[in-house]
């Protein structure tokens, strides 16, 4: 496939402060690009993947941006703001056939049967709520597909996960608190203890991200943190970072039954991808921990380590097991939608300027490693090992494909 050139805009004050020769090396080597932004099907996404000022920037580049009628509300960005900024404000048929699509929610089959063959496509992955069919029918239709959880630059940096986890690891334990202090289906006690009055008991599974940010959060409350992760190193920096006393172990059975008994609040934090080796706090430690008590699972999309969780949605969000508060949304940063929007645009735009220095789709995958690392499916040939052992279907290497394209 092959990224096709639109009539260039005007140059962006970045470009104006580079000498004349360069700026114009710069345009030459450039594609213009044609980006499609959906409204999000999803009536619980409320999150845009690019904000007004980065499709600002992108315009005046040269490329069109065309976005569904409204996409932007839900972060409280209006039609009238990215018209301003350059974009094209259409219909769904419309910014379907972009050449490439851009969306937070992963595409849905609905979506994948508006779209012609031979699209770039980027979104989340959501591994945990993928169905066969819908992968099966990206497969046919000869898409490239990155998954924003999945891209990662050759440092291991992933800025989709760490941008919102950071959101959601302070998301949780503000969610936690309003459950917690709730008379009828909490404990009615605040997170963070007064004067003669105990604090409450976090327990966080996961030393990374998001552990860390809901660990921030719960000190600065007042709260007793007790973090468990499978990585000694990771368990080290965290306190390091941190600052403050805080107790940690590795995943030892006696030692989280324990914990659990006494807890007020669990955090499921971890960040693992693979199904390998992941430790799962039972039903039976469940059932063992205070009535009242509030869970808040951030992994159930992806590598949930909490057995009686199941994926829920912010219209419905919470549900009780033995008589413990299950808070299982897999898009819990979208509850700050502007701040989470923001976070997302910055990880996309550079990307975007990448891109529009290759010419095909094999160029952009072989020669940008963060988007090689997120590719899950390639022109039609799934290269994630994951889903293809999930669903049994076949898959290539994506370092190999993309050395023989």
């Amino acid at each position: 496939m092959t990224l096709s050139d639109k009539t260039p805009g005007q140059f962006s004050y970045g470009e104006k402060l580079m000498p004349q020769a360069e700026m114009l090396e710069e345009k030459k080597n450039k594609r213009n690009l044609t980006i499609g932004i959906p409204k999000e099907k999803d009536k619980y996404e409320n999150r845009i993947i690019l904000s007004p000022q980065a499709v600002k920037q992108l315009t005046e580049e040269g490329h069109r941006i065309i976005i569904e009628s409204g996409a932007g509300m839900r972060s409280r960005w209006y039609d009238a703001d990215y018209t301003k900024a350059g974009a094209l404000i259409s219909d769904r048929k419309k910014v379907f056939a972009s050449e490439i699509i851009l969306k937070v929610s992963p595409f849905e089959s609905e979506e994948i049967k508006l779209m012609p063959a031979n699209r770039f496509l980027i979104s989340a992955l959501h591994f945990n709520t993928q169905t066969p069919e819908r992968i099966n029918a990206l497969k046919a239709k000869k898409m490239t597909c990155i998954a924003l959880e999945l891209i990662e630059d050759t440092d291991g940096f992933r800025p989709f996960v760490q941008s919102m986890s950071e959101i959601s690891g302070i998301l949780a334990i503000n969610t936690a608190s309003e459950y917690l202090s709730n008379p009828v289906t909490g404990k009615g006690i605040l997170l963070g203890g007064i004067t003669g009055i105990p604090a409450a008991k976090v327990v966080i599974f996961g030393a990374g991200t998001a552990g860390e940010y809901a660990a921030r959060a719960a000190t600065a409350l007042g709260a007793q943190v007790k973090i468990f992760d499978n990585s000694l190193l990771r368990l080290q920096k965290l306190k390091n970072k941190l600052g403050i006393h805080l107790f940690t172990s590795v995943f030892q059975s006696e030692i989280i039954m324990k914990a659990l008994k006494t807890a007020d609040v669990l955090i499921g934090a971890l960040e693992e991808t693979s199904d390998e080796d992941l430790f799962i706090i039972t039903e039976k430690m469940i059932a063992g921990m205070k009535k009242g008590s509030v869970i808040i699972d951030l992994n159930t999309d992806s590598a949930s380590c909490i057995a009686t969780s199941k994926v829920t949605h912010l219209g419905n969000p919470a549900f009780e097991t033995h008589g413990i508060v299950h808070y299982c949304v897999p898009n819990i940063a979208s509850k700050a939608a502007r701040t989470a929007s923001v976070a997302l645009s910055n990880t996309i735009f550079p990307l975007l300027q990448k891109i529009s220095r290759e010419k095909t789709v094999p160029n952009i995958i072989r020669n940008i490693i963060d988007l090689r690392n997120g590719a899950y499916i390639f022109e039609g040939i799934l290269t994630n090992e994951r889903l293809g052992k999930k669903f049994n279907i076949d898959y290539k290497d994506i370092d190999l494909l993309s050395a023989v394209f």
